[in-house]
């Protein structure tokens, strides 16, 4: 049966995170919230957890979860060759609602679908999910809802979708947006908005002049918010 915690409450919150981490290592699911909207999450490298989540959401492989990470460092040993603009980028705009895509370690024994050899990458500025992040590793975090339906921005919402299929359900309270975090795609030069979102263009490009917009016909696919 799932498990909600409420995490306002410290002890609650300490209690909470063992629980959610001791899921994830399980390779159960889990619902956090991050500084956008809620998500849920799994083991990254744990291709049956990644399946459960996907499966939960009524996805299939092409629609690759983004990865979430509880420190910038790490995005090193997830990433091949990370470029410049990516690094600025990450540096001035990490933890937030940035999405950055880039190459895969091919070394890495994951499968987060049919990625065609990258990983999309984030490290959120909320406490609570960096908390769990630094104790869980990566995670393969999508936002926490059944596809085609709006991104719950608290639990209930969360939980009225998802139901037992997450084990612990971290609530932390709502959330004030439902906008998602902006996806750039450093894959390319220069870098490419794919998803407009909670950073600007105008933000992006205060930090690498040379990122260009979103095309009206780019969508992204199995983000987390």
């Amino acid at each position: 049966m799932s498990q909600i915690v409420d995490c306002h409450d410290l002890e609650a919150r300490s209690e909470g995170i063992a629980a959610a981490r001791d899921a994830v290592q399980r390779g159960e699911c889990v619902v956090i919230p991050t500084d956008t909207v809620y998500g849920i999450g799994v083991d990254a490298f744990s291709p049956q957890a990644v399946s459960i989540l996907l499966a939960a959401k009524g996805r299939n492989r092409t629609m690759p979860p983004p990865v979430l990470i509880g420190r910038q460092a790490v995005m090193d040993a997830l990433a091949d060759e990370v470029p410049e603009a990516a690094r600025v980028l990450a540096e001035a705009l990490w933890p937030g609602a940035l999405t950055l895509i880039l190459r895969s370690q091919p070394s890495l024994a994951w499968d987060l679908g049919e990625t065609r050899g990258t990983v999309a990458l984030r490290m959120p500025a909320d406490d609570l999910a960096l908390d769990l992040l630094n104790q869980t590793g990566p995670m393969a975090v999508s936002s926490a809802n059944r596809t085609g339906l709006p991104a719950a921005t608290e639990v209930a919402q969360a939980r009225e979708m998802l139901g037992e299929a997450v084990s612990v359900y971290l609530d932390d309270g709502e959330r004030d947006t439902t906008r998602p975090s902006t996806i750039v795609d450093c894959t390319v030069t220069p870098p490419q908005v794919v998803r407009e979102g909670a950073i600007s263009l105008a933000e992006l490009q205060a930090v690498v002049p040379e990122v260009h917009g979103a095309q009206s016909d780019t969508t992204s696919s199995g983000t987390e918010g």
